[in-house]
């Protein structure tokens, strides 16, 4: 049912761009083109009897994924990967460079340029980008010229080997490229947390061009909503912004705040809610509605929402908020671009060293289930098992003690599996609720991270239950996987 809506909102939209004289999406489709089709993928050298169609890359090298000879255009991109790193989206990063240059046209982590921000993956539906799997099934469609030369590179900025990377790139050889087509870019920027008193910046360039979209970011780190801020395009160096937003929801062309969904030219494939510590990530593509340039651009954000006093009171419903912002500007031009800001190495561009996760399933002996067995339980999870709890009614819990050995403010990280058979749970702190009941079931089986705090923890032993409150309609069971604990600042 989801599906056939989205399909109907995409032909409403395309043929409502027809109408208005942008051209069908299959104009020129049924004219014979001059060239010829090409790909380059992972495929099996062997390609008759073999299967091994994927490539590994080991910590700190790089996979060149294309180096095509051109003129020609890129038209699809694909891959899949298998990896046992936590944040893999955010440590691989994706490179393109266009007839010889030495600085990348393209340089961003690869979730982030599909769409999917923090190292997180999650399915994305758009005209642009589309994301199955559950996130891991990435395809781009965004036109890729180029006249003499073109290279893609995938780099591991990682501590693991990323075990296995499948990938497509599809392209057409044509005989010439026109003049008029201009190259494409993609850059990556991030803030952890927004510089107080300063605009966030999206993107800066220089050249002749237009801008076509923007992927944003934020893990809040107060609660209550954090777009009211306004977005500004200074073109060609005016000193005041052409093109003046009225809040980042409307930026991102919803309202009243963001809710979760995804349509061919904006959405929020990623929101988490309004709470400390929660996620949303956004996007909004300017292809009907490209922003020209000649000379230059500059795109900033506001990070201004709801403000608090000490005593919880609140203070401002318009004013700067020390978020943590990431993006990823899109844009296309003529000339040579200016060299890109360095970009955060591996790490710095996650939130938390997961080195230190506690893999929960070297819990068990210590954990008190008040029904069911609790085991471990192989599968593709970090460490390669989590705890797997399977009680067959509601109302049942599973306490796990930890000890806190110095004082302080804490978030609390827990790393859930989604499957057919799990439950709805009440996440408790030494026997108060923290959060909202998770339901955990999903057609599907993923993992993801959810986050709790920030929390006062003294020094000593705390217990962590999890409280069977019940399960989805949809669910056959009531079961829990947990993968690991990690405590944050």
């Amino acid at each position: 049912m989801r599906a056939a809506l989205m399909f109907s909102m995409v032909l409403a939209m395309w043929h409502g761009a027809w109408a208005a004289g942008l051209g069908h999406p299959l104009d020129g489709l049924a004219e014979l083109k001059a060239g010829s089709t090409e790909r380059v993928s992972s495929c099996d050298a062997n390609w008759v009897n073999g299967n091994g169609d994927a490539r590994s890359i080991a910590p700190g090298g790089t996979l060149t994924i294309a180096e095509l000879e051109g003129p020609g255009r890129i038209t699809h991109i694909w891959n899949t990967i298998a990896s046992g790193e936590r944040g893999y989206s955010r440590l691989l990063v994706l490179r393109m460079y266009w007839d010889g240059e030495e600085q990348p046209s393209v340089e961003c982590p690869i979730g982030d340029f599909f769409c999917m921000g923090h190292g997180v993956d999650a399915p994305v539906q758009s005209l642009p980008v589309c994301v199955t799997s559950e996130g891991r099934g990435r395809n781009c469609y965004w036109p890729m010229p180029f006249r003499k030369s073109a290279k893609i590179t995938v780099t591991n900025e990682g501590r693991k080997r990323c075990d296995a990377f499948y990938y497509y790139v599809d392209w057409h050889k044509a005989p010439k490229i026109g003049k008029k087509e201009a190259y494409f870019h993609a850059m990556y920027r991030q803030e952890f947390p927004a510089v107080m008193g300063c605009n966030y910046l999206l993107a800066e360039m220089e050249g002749c061009g237009h801008y076509v979209g923007t992927v944003l970011n934020v893990r809040q780190l107060t609660t209550s909503w954090w777009g009211e801020g306004d977005d500004f395009f200074f073109i060609d160096g005016a000193k005041e912004p052409q093109l003046r937003g009225t809040g980042s929801e409307d930026y991102l062309c919803d309202g009243w705040g963001l809710r979760k969904m995804s349509n061919p030219y904006y959405g929020c494939p990623l929101m988490e809610g309004y709470e400390p510590y929660a996620l949303t990530t956004a996007y909004r593509w300017h292809i009907p509605d490209p922003v020209i340039f000649k000379k230059s651009l500059r795109v900033e954000i506001e990070h201004k929402g709801v403000t608090f006093n000490a005593d919880g009171s609140m203070r401002s419903g318009f004013e700067e908020r020390p978020d943590d912002f990431s993006s990823v500007a899109f844009w296309y031009q003529t000339e040579p671009h200016k060299p890109f800001p360095e970009m955060p190495v591996g790490y710095a561009r996650l939130y938390y060293d997961f080195s230190s996760e506690i893999e929960a399933e070297g819990l068990i002996s210590n954990v008190i289930a008040s029904m069911g067995p609790v085991q471990p339980q192989d599968g593709g999870y970090s460490g390669g098992r989590q705890l797997f709890w399977t009680p067959s009614e509601k109302g049942q819990t599973l306490a796990i003690p930890f000890d806190v050995q110095e004082a302080g403010m804490r978030s609390m990280l827990l790393t859930f599996t989604h499957s057919w058979d799990y439950g709805i749970f009440q996440i408790e702190l030494d026997g108060k609720p923290i959060g909202h009941p998770l339901d955990l079931y999903s057609a599907t089986v993923f993992v993801r991270d959810k986050i709790f705090g920030p929390i006062e923890l003294a020094p000593g032993t705390h217990t962590l239950t999890l409280r069977n409150i019940g399960k989805n309609a949809e669910s056959k069971g009531y079961f829990l996987g947990l993968d690991g604990i990690l405590m944050g600042k």
